[in-house]
């Protein structure tokens, strides 16, 4: 009797064995452990474009705070103009790079976010009435945002509106705050050196005219 020699199964047709062996669970494992580490990589570049909207408003900040130093009020006209060229050259170059996070909030966290604004805005709009009465304020809304023991009374009706709010939300009214924070001991500190300056230029005058 002749000897039929079988021929080997393609490739293919071995593939197609084993993808029809595979269980069900089995592939649906698989895929979840996929969509797992895309999760990670979702939240890393996520975060990674977070840090990029904190780097944009820093660099403003720092900007900003050089432009209304006292080092800028006390060089020659030329320099100070040259200075200040520069620096909205920076500004303007920081402001074409446009970072966005959006987050995701149902309707409760959305009004929670409006309400926390809109009780800071309260009382940025009134800085100029009563600088201190302000800062002391947003001490307050700052120490309820805070996990750390805060040095003086929280706002606890600001505190329950800040809880309600989406936890990215929650970060950004965080570091809102701290900027008006910093800003405001940067302007305290330069009012109090001017006034520190016409102290020292009316004891001058005083002196010459004894």
């Amino acid at each position: 009797p002749r000897c039929v020699r079988r021929r080997p199964q393609s490739g293919g047709q071995l593939r197609g064995r084993f993808y029809r062996s595979t269980s069900m669970a089995d592939r649906s494992s698989r895929l979840l452990e996929n969509l797992d580490q895309l999760e990670l990589r979702v939240e890393a570049f996520r975060d990674a474009a977070s840090a990029m909207e904190q780097e944009k408003e820093i660099l403003l900040e720092m900007i900003h705070n050089i432009q209304n130093s006292q080092d800028m009020r006390h060089i020659s006209e030329g320099e100070r103009e040259e200075l200040n060229l520069t620096a909205n050259r920076l500004m303007g170059r920081t402001l074409t790079v446009e970072v966005s996070v959006e987050t995701i909030r149902n309707a409760q966290q959305q009004e929670s976010l409006l309400h926390a604004t809109k009780m800071i805005d309260e009382i940025v709009n009134k800085l100029l009435d009563d600088l201190e009465d302000a800062k002391m304020r947003l001490m307050s809304l700052y120490g309820a945002c805070t996990s750390d023991v805060p040095a003086g009374p929280i706002d606890q009706k600001f505190q329950s509106v800040v809880i309600g709010c989406a936890i990215e939300d929650q970060k950004k009214i965080k570091r809102r705050l701290e900027t008006l924070l910093r800003n405001l001991e940067n302007s305290e500190k330069s009012i109090t050196l001017l006034e520190h300056q016409k102290s020292s230029v009316r004891q001058s005058c005083n002196s010459k005219q004894d």
